[in-house]
């Protein structure tokens, strides 16, 4: 199990690409968005597909990453370790535009920018991410963000150093209360490696104090694994409340840091954090892709939103169940969006027996790691999991084992990004 999982990255790489015509003129491929997806997609096509002429449009000119960040609530990474620039983008000979992309035209197939300008395309990748839905939680919004941080956005105007202020300033006895949100939500697993990460700190820095998770769902990713490291690793100081025992909430008061449970229950707490629902971002729901869930819709070979051929949606933007919404996802799922496309535009048929592949670890302790495996395939209705490719780590008392996974959750986390933003 171990072996599969540190080759699932070289393994998704394996996407062969079609042959190049030089004959022909070259393509315009547009990626918008600079992260897991599009800074994925960008490096496979610009490395397969020399003669295609590949353009990166992201307003960021430094993109922090989600995963990771939690590390940084723990005080264990700092932000500039999980903060990358796009100038080895650049240097293999991607186009990159920092400028926020506004509105797409799938008929003109042309994307305005908030500069002014207008860029034409063959074929677009798009990878834009999540909205939070600001108002779905009465008395959150932008503002109350301020006070209540989410955390949860890469580059969020400073929410992860808000949110780690926050914790640093608590007094020992204080309770942090963190709201999770209902599926589908970026990264599965990610509110509970939060929770396991901000008891860390808390254990070593306020012995006294509290984690309150007030939950909207009755049952999480890796949940046995979680519970037991907090058994081990903090005895008494987590109290998970799932939905079915009034755990989803409902309303916020941000200056009072109450937390207003669905039947009513308030719960005042120290720190908050609100991490609430969640939609593919606006220029995806702008531009029609997105159906009434707020996810778009795609084509399991090709990610070709069903609204609008020609615009291949990768990234937590789309909806792919039972594929989660998480990096290596993005990641491994960019190769066949760009050499779907790339055929698509040629003529040509997109590439044939498609898979695939999803690591997801979490740290949850010093040198305690946990992570979860699946490989997904095209299906006659969507997506399906292959049988028998993947679970979760074993159970049990595995000191070995949890130090192994936390050093190869190192290593994945610097090969992928190494991929999207190494030379």
């Amino acid at each position: 199990m171990i072996t599969r999982r540190t080759l699932g990255l070289g393994a998704a790489a394996l996407i062969a690409a079609p042959a190049i015509s030089r004959a022909q003129a070259p393509l315009r491929l547009l990626v918008i968005g600079g992260g897991f997806g599009g800074a994925s997609a960008a490096r496979f096509a610009r490395d397969s597909y020399p003669d295609v002429q590949v353009t990166l449009i992201e307003p960021r000119t430094r993109f922090v990453t989600c995963p990771y960040g939690n590390l940084v609530l723990a005080g264990t990474k700092q932000l500039d370790a999980i903060t990358f620039g796009y100038d080895a983008v650049r240097a293999r000979g991607v186009t990159v535009i920092h400028d926020l992309a506004s509105g797409i035209d799938p008929v003109a197939k042309s994307v305005r920018l908030a500069g002014g300008q207008a860029l034409g395309y063959d074929r677009l990748i798009l990878s834009p991410g999540i909205a939070l839905r600001w108002g779905a939680i009465e008395g959150y919004d932008e503002a109350a963000a301020g006070l209540l941080p989410h955390a949860w956005v890469p580059g969020d105007g400073g929410q992860t150093a808000l949110l780690r202020r926050q914790l640093e300033a608590m007094e020992d006895g204080g309770v942090v209360g963190i709201a999770i949100p209902p599926n589908p939500f970026r990264c599965p697993p990610g509110p509970y490696e939060r929770i396991s990460m901000i008891a860390s700190y808390l254990k070593k820095a306020k012995p006294r104090s509290k984690i309150l998770a007030l939950d909207a769902k009755e049952a999480f990713s890796k949940q046995g694994l979680f519970q037991d490291a907090w058994n081990a690793l903090y005895p008494g100081m987590i109290e998970w409340v799932p939905g079915n025992r009034d755990g989803k909430i409902v309303k916020v008061d941000a200056r009072e840091r109450v937390l207003e449970t669905e039947f009513g229950e308030k719960h005042r707490v120290a720190v908050a954090n609100v991490i609430p629902p969640q939609s593919a971002a606006r220029i995806a729901i702008d531009a029609g892709l997105a159906n009434a869930s707020g996810w778009v819709e795609v084509d399991p070979v090709t990610f070709e939103a069903k609204a609008a051929p020609g615009i291949h949606v990768i990234g937590d933007a789309n909806t792919a169940p039972p594929m989660p919404k998480s990096g290596f996802i993005a990641n491994s799922t960019s190769r066949q969006a760009v050499a779907s496309a790339i055929a698509l535009a040629r003529g040509a048929a997109p590439p044939a027996d498609a898979s695939y592949f999803n690591t997801c670890y979490s740290h949850v302790g010093d040198e305690y790691g946990i992570s979860v495996v699946g490989i997904f395939r095209p299906g006659p209705a969507g997506f399906v999991e292959t049988p028998n490719s993947g679970g979760v780590s074993p159970r049990g008392n595995l000191p070995d084992q949890r130090r192994l996974e936390a050093i190869y959750a190192d290593a994945w986390y610097k090969s992928i990004t190494d991929y999207m933003f190494g030379a």
